[in-house]
């Protein structure tokens, strides 16, 4: 029998935003939190370079992405940063969106981390100056049994941006599958965790319907060093002395 006092032991779901990629990390978290009746996704939330309009680092076109944010049934909303913001532009950007968010009684912001110490101890970090709470549904779960997961599970993902200090032009326009995996060199990690790959997901448990889109051309872009500023002191980049030695190439996806 349901009576006032079982009623009182039902808890309200933390409302939270989840932090959206695009790719398969974000995809795997999201469907585990999705599961978990502790929290409700709210939203969406996604950088996107404000100049290119495509999404951060991943170099996705704005256009897939809500067509990914339409076949999850979640809204949608885009941080716009300008091309290699400062970490200061970034969290201002940052506080302005989660103030906002802050007013609709959302708590709690969820990501696809899974090992970096570092960017999950920022996160957390910055979010509690704010009153939020960090939210980390994958994290230290082998990388070799997520991506497993993620394959059985029926996701599918394709590498939309490889690093050229760990991959060739090859892995990039690649799906995801065990023949993929085998092919990554011993250094690089199978879920590109360390920044080696990223993609973008298009099918899966989580997605109403496959995302539809065709391969275009693959580019390579190499990014300058900022000119008097410190790179560590860019939201894009890293401390490492030879970060700008290296570049990228980008495959671009053209919605169908």
């Amino acid at each position: 029998m349901f009576t006032l006092e079982n009623y009182e032991n039902v808890s309200t779901p933390k409302k939270a935003l989840f932090n959206w990629s695009s790719g398969k990390d974000s995809a795997l978290a999201l469907y585990k939190i999705l599961r978990d009746p502790e929290y409700k996704i709210e939203y969406l939330l996604t950088s996107v370079n404000q100049q290119y309009q495509r999404i951060s680092m991943h170099g996705v076109r704005t256009e897939l992405l809500e067509a990914q944010a339409k076949s999850i049934e979640l809204p949608l909303k885009i941080m716009q940063i300008p091309e290699m913001p400062t970490m200061e532009v970034y969290e201002n950007v940052m506080t302005e969106t989660l103030s906002g968010l802050k007013k609709e009684g959302i708590t709690h912001s969820v990501f696809g981390d899974i090992f970096l110490e570092d960017l999950r101890k920022y996160r957390e970090n910055k979010l509690a100056d704010m009153g939020f709470k960090g939210i980390f549904p994958i994290w230290k779960i082998p990388t070799p049994d997520l991506i497993q997961e993620f394959i059985r599970l029926g996701f599918k993902t394709i590498v939309v941006c490889v690093n050229e200090r760990y991959l060739d032009k090859s892995f990039t326009g690649r799906v995801i599958d065990q023949d993929f995996i085998n092919d990554l060199p011993e250094n690089v990690d199978v879920c590109g965790e360390n920044g080696e790959f990223h993609t973008f997901t298009f099918d899966g448990p989580i997605f109403s319907k496959a995302i539809n889109f065709e391969i275009g051309e693959t580019v390579y872009r190499k990014y300058e060093k900022p000119k008097n500023q410190d790179s560590s002191n860019t939201a894009c980049d890293t401390n490492a002395t030879d970060a700008f030695d290296y570049g990228f190439w980008y495959t671009d996806l053209i919605p169908k």
